[in-house]
């Protein structure tokens, strides 16, 4: 029930995000608005067309005679037909016995508790598994090629023009319910990726958790890349590139051509998702998977550090350039509303990796194990400053007991190099205590 309704939801804010551009583009060349109405076709166009070609790209349609889906791919509306496909064998499943393909082996975690299962996938339960991943990807590519920046461009429109359309405000929700939903679907697919070996299942806390966290983070970010916009036009956006040869034997079925094309668009998408929110997985070309499956905590909190301090940069520009548009608004107010919405975003995300997320049992440090570990590290750090330097008269003694059978070679130790000794030892001792104190517990699944 849960994969219909997601199919159903992917197509109707495809549908409804398409429709509401294309009537806003018509307004624009009403009023006469040229630049406006040029974007707003960009953004609706652009991430349309690669929407049809991943489809057909994820189906291999085009070594199927297949003429009518191949036309109203043409037409841009190859989801539309995908969806009313997924929908007839949705209800067609269960029906009818149908000979199995594959055996499908996956690991079930209840209560901590490992169980290994296995079951028989037909050919139909296939097909709508390759249904439902070409949704997710068509999702993932219509929220940050498409709605992120046909909300930036909107929200700017409206702040430059000091008005706000109703049909402008309605493409505006549109868009921000498509990039929330695009980002949950992202951090699904993560999950998915990571844990490939288990059969996982999301709690409907999880999915509200996850709803807030992304919801509050994309707007706060949007926000404040808009409001520094409108204050400073003359500003540089920066695309960080990670360099890296083709992986080994990714193109399989692919030609050199295609494969560069597709990693090329895979970049693309990485890129504009980390403009606005971080992108749960790691990108990797030299990978044969291109993406790192290890959970990195500390790339985690570095991103997050960076991002509210860039965010907190950018507000503060805009608040000392802001126009006299913003006269009857309360600036600092609004300044403290979107650092407390991003705090938020943040304090979300921790309680979905604490609480929530389906393998928390398999992780080998949790949240609450670093922010302990930090903790600890701080309270030893100010402990050692106020004792000032130990005091060797309870230190161990390190005695060199000579061989007997070897006494040409036995040189006299210099004392200041036994000090030193003694020294790192002490130090490599109270560290250890320190860190097997509860620094970092393990989690024995």
């Amino acid at each position: 029930m849960l994969c219909r309704l997601r199919v159903v939801l992917s197509t109707m804010l495809y549908c409804a995000e398409f429709i509401t551009a294309a009537v806003m583009c018509s307004t624009y060349q009403k009023s006469d608005d040229r630049i406006w109405m040029g974007c707003t076709i960009t953004f609706m166009l652009f991430p349309a067309v690669l929407i049809q070609l991943a489809l057909t790209f994820i189906h291999r349609d085009l070594g199927r005679d297949r003429p009518l889906v191949l036309f109203l791919h043409l037409l841009l509306l190859g989801p539309v037909i995908r969806c009313l496909e997924a929908l007839v064998m949705y209800f067609k499943a269960g029906k009818k016995e149908e000979p199995y393909v594959t055996i499908s082996r996956r690991i079930r975690l209840k209560k901590g508790q490992q169980t290994p299962m296995e079951w028989e996938i037909g050919q139909l339960e296939r097909n709508l598994a390759a249904h439902r991943d070409a949704f997710k990807r068509a999702t993932v590519i219509q929220a940050f090629l498409g709605s992120t920046p046909q909300l930036t461009l909107q929200l700017y429109a409206t702040i430059q023009e000091k008005y706000i359309l109703p049909l402008r405000l309605a493409l505006m929700i549109i868009t921000l319910i498509s990039i929330t939903y695009g980002a949950l679907v992202c951090n699904i697919l993560a999950i998915q990726i990571r844990y490939d070996d288990y059969k996982l299942r999301l709690r409907p806390a999880a999915y509200i958790c996850m709803i807030v966290w992304r919801g509050l983070e994309i707007a706060t970010r949007i926000t404040a890349l808009v409001l520094f916009s409108t204050a400073l036009t003359h500003w540089i956006i920066l695309f960080w590139a990670r360099k890296g040869s083709l992986a080994e034997n990714v193109e399989k079925n692919l030609s050199k051509l295609g494969t560069t094309v597709v990693l090329c668009m895979f970049t693309l998408l990485y890129a504009c998702i980390n403009i606005f929110c971080w992108s749960a997985v790691q990108l990797d070309l030299t990978h044969r998977e291109l993406i790192e499956k290890r959970q990195r905590w500390d790339r985690l909190a570095l991103y997050y550090i960076g991002r509210f301090l860039e965010n907190f940069l950018l507000i503060t520009l805009w608040y000392f350039f802001k126009s006299d548009f913003y006269e009857y608004v309360c600036a600092p107010l609004l300044v403290v509303q979107l650092l407390v919405c991003y705090g938020l975003a943040v304090l979300f995300m921790l309680l979905f990796y604490q609480f929530f997320h389906p393998c928390k049992r398999l992780f080998k440090y949790n949240v609450h194990d670093c922010l302990h570990c930090v903790c600890c590290r701080k309270r030893d750090s100010s402990l050692g400053s106020r004792r000032g330097k130990p005091s060797y008269s309870n230190a161990a003694t390190m005695v060199l007991i000579e061989d007997p059978l070897d006494t040409q070679n036995t040189q006299p130790l210099d004392p200041a190099i036994l000090q030193g000794d003694q020294e790192t030892a002490i130090l490599d001792d109270s560290m250890d205590s320190s860190c097997h104190t509860g620094c970092f517990k393990q989690k024995v699944p």
